[in-house]
């Protein structure tokens, strides 16, 4: 008596499971995504303040940036402040810079 094996086709069904990780994964992401917080003028005008201090007695300043519903902190010194296109480039490690708008910025710390 012969035995007639499938092969490579009993394999087929289980051919969604990595989209099934996929999904469920983004799933988790987007549950744990938050929405941007909203900042009154003060807060708005005491970053402006912080800033502007921290770049005129050149101290390093934690940004905490909101960023597609996650917050992430960068830390460095302020390297320019362009009010013509509202960004701050922040100087993260000599000669590597990144800018930042003022519209993603959620809190601003002097580090000393």
């Amino acid at each position: 008596m012969k035995i007639r094996d499938r092969g490579k086709i009993k394999w087929q069904s289980a051919s969604f499971i990595p989209l099934v990780f996929e999904m469920t994964s983004e799933m988790f992401k987007d549950q744990s995504r938050t929405a941007m917080p909203i900042l009154d003028e003060n807060q708005k005008e005491e970053f402006d303040l912080r800033i502007a201090y921290a770049t005129e007695y050149n101290h390093a300043i934690k940004l905490t940036v909101w960023d597609d519903g996650f917050t992430h902190d960068i830390t460095g010194r302020v390297h320019y402040v362009d009010p013509i296109t509202d960004e701050v480039r922040i100087e993260v490690k000599p000669g590597e810079f990144e800018r930042v708008t003022f519209k993603s910025v959620v809190e601003v710390e002097i580090l000393n």
